[in-house]
């Protein structure tokens, strides 16, 4: 296996016994699931292939990325691979069905995808569906990790649907991780949230392992450190830290959150930049490196569509940042003063 500089590895113990090794830096799937745009089958394969080749192997993906399209193509690259050489998670919440293409309807962030509709279902025989899906679309026999996805009140619309899909969850969908758990087809249960306030709940009410919180713990902004990082320590939960360039704006793009983004935040994203550029530190290195300072990051996951940013992403590890840079944001209100750098 080829090592690469700043690859380090780091283990999570799981509630079972079970340990899972995670690189430094994982590859998420979402944009090959082709979101915002379409990508060539051969940039998806050439993207897969460099993220191994550079080391890389915590993959993760979910049913809703791309619909189907990101687990089929993970399938195609992990086949013939040694199934213990590397770590996998994926989804459930969201089971697709599938519909004639002249019904796909209602707004998407994924172009050119299979002609399927998303049924929310976090009931046990949902999750349970979900799982037997996935293990199709992947052609793997087990899951390393399996997190429950976006079940808060953005995703759903209201506090209400929210907390009825979470009472779902709690009542019938954990005896799914159960079963499941005790088949030996999954290792690990966690969720997959950009809200932290719902996975604030979920690490204090359920018996998780880990949680792939995306977009916010980054260089913009830094909620988790308040409360929900101290909970997850308090409870043996790590964080899987997703997101880092908060859709984009932290690597000179315009949106958050996969929209436009709002003024004030372009115009806090650009104070960073400064103040990382008079370092001599690109941004992008910073917020690889960022976020796998706090101790209870086990791992930092970013996505990928070609080999060159997957090159990239896997250098900004190793890329020398003085601490200077860290004192500056701090000083400058960017950075959460409790911040550990």
């Amino acid at each position: 296996m080829k090592r690469t500089a700043g690859l380090q590895r780091s283990t999570l113990t799981t509630r079972s016994g079970d340990q899972l090794t995670y690189t430094r830096l994982g590859l998420g799937t979402a944009p090959l699931g082709n979101i915002y745009r379409a990508v060539a089958e051969s940039d998806a394969d050439a993207t897969l292939e460099a993220a191994w080749e550079n080391g890389i192997r915590y993959f993760d993906t979910a049913p809703y990325y791309g619909r189907g399209l990101a687990e089929t193509r993970l399938n195609r690259f992990l086949r013939g691979r040694p199934r213990d050489d590397y770590v996998l998670s994926t989804k459930v919440g969201r089971l697709l069905k599938r519909i004639p293409a002249e019904q796909m309807t209602g707004h998407t962030h994924y172009f050119d995808t299979p002609a399927r509709e998303v049924v929310y279902d976090y009931s046990r025989d949902g999750i349970l569906r979900s799982v037997e899906h996935s293990l199709e679309r992947l052609g793997v026999d087990r899951l390393d990790v399996l997190l429950v996805h976006d079940i808060d009140p953005v995703t759903h619309g209201s506090a209400a649907a929210s907390d009825a899909h979470i009472r779902t969850l709690c009542d019938s969908g954990m005896r799914a991780f159960d079963e499941l758990r005790s088949a030996g087809v999954v290792r690990a249960i966690g969720a997959g949230l950009n809200v932290t306030e719902t996975a604030e709940r979920l690490v204090t009410t359920l018996d998780l392992d880990v949680v792939l919180l995306a977009g916010r713990y980054t260089l913009l902004e830094q909620e988790p450190i308040a409360t929900f990082f101290p909970a997850c320590a308090k409870h043996g939960t790590r964080i899987i830290a997703a997101g880092v360039f908060n859709s984009g704006l932290l690597a000179g793009g315009a949106t958050y959150n996969y929209c436009a983004a709002p003024p004030a935040l372009i115009a806090r994203a650009a104070r960073i930049s400064d103040i990382c550029q008079s370092h001599g530190v690109k941004t992008n290195d910073a917020a690889v490196q960022f976020t796998g300072r706090h101790p209870v990051v086990v791992t930092t996951l970013v996505g990928a569509v070609s080999a060159r940013e997957v090159r990239c992403n896997v250098s900004s590890l190793a890329k020398s940042i003085p601490h200077e840079l860290w004192s500056d944001l701090k000083s400058e209100g960017l950075l959460d003063p409790r911040t550990p750098v």
